[in-house]
């Protein structure tokens, strides 16, 4: 799949070579472990750490990118797989209230980075808005639709939407607020999606991303965090990857 960075849209599906690798980017060690529970071995799928924040994700994933490509164009063993054909972007993250409680998974509809543009006295004003570029990257709705059904069958809550890429971390209610306006159906927000996104499209290849809820957003409650609980269900939703993905 062929993406646009200046619209953040796919320009063409394919399908072809079915046999490429899964990359998979996590945030922190204890996301990628238990992404990795989940996958139980799978050597379709490689799980790499990111960092935290969208610029050491799009570092990240662009290094991995680039030394795949290097093997293949080296055509070294088939043990390193033929190169990567999807993107992953997996973690956990802040749900909207109403929208994605904690316990639960959002599959992004568009991975957003919601802070990248101007803060005037009136409003904040998006890269789009400037005429810069796009701050969304759009994925792919069969690939959504299919994982977000496979997530269902396997009896674990789950909703599709936006989620929002910030350098910091919203923790306040008006915050949230000021988000969930600005972008409408907003479910998610995380600090890494769009970094691995961008670092994806430019490469041609597909992304989705992925969040377990830890916590609402809002006021800061560490009291209120659910962490082990959204890591549980992160690695169930790495169970449920390998009925979908090929």
């Amino acid at each position: 799949m062929k993406y646009d960075l200046n619209t953040g849209t796919p320009r063409t599906l394919s399908t072809e070579n079915p046999a490429r690798r899964i990359l998979v980017m996590t945030a922190v060690p204890a996301e990628r472990e238990a992404v990795l529970r989940g996958l139980n071995g799978d050597k379709r799928f490689d799980v790499l750490l990111a960092g935290v924040g969208p610029a050491a994700a799009a570092a990240s994933t662009a290094r991995a990118l680039a030394e795949a490509q290097e093997r293949l164009l080296a055509q070294v063993s088939a043990d390193t797989g033929p190169g990567y054909g999807l993107v992953v972007s997996a973690g956990i993250g802040g749900g909207f209230p109403g929208i994605a409680e904690v316990g639960s998974l959002v599959v992004a509809t568009g991975i957003v980075a919601a802070d990248l543009g101007v803060e005037t006295e009136e409003s904040f004003i998006s890269l789009d808005e400037l005429g810069l570029g796009s701050t969304t990257i759009q994925v792919d709705s069969q690939l959504v639709h299919c994982l977000t059904e496979a997530f269902r069958a396997t009896k674990l809550p789950v909703v599709s939407g936006p989620v929002l890429t910030v350098s910091t971390a919203t923790g306040t209610t008006a915050g949230a607020a000021v988000l969930a306006r600005r972008i409408p159906g907003a479910a998610a927000e995380a600090m890494e999606g769009y970094g691995a996104a961008v670092a994806a499209a430019d490469c041609g290849i597909p992304i989705l991303e992925i969040r377990a809820i830890s916590n609402l957003i809002g006021p800061r409650d560490l009291t209120k965090w659910r962490i082990k609980e959204a890591l549980d269900v992160l690695e169930a939703a790495g169970s449920a990857l390998l009925e979908v993905l090929p």
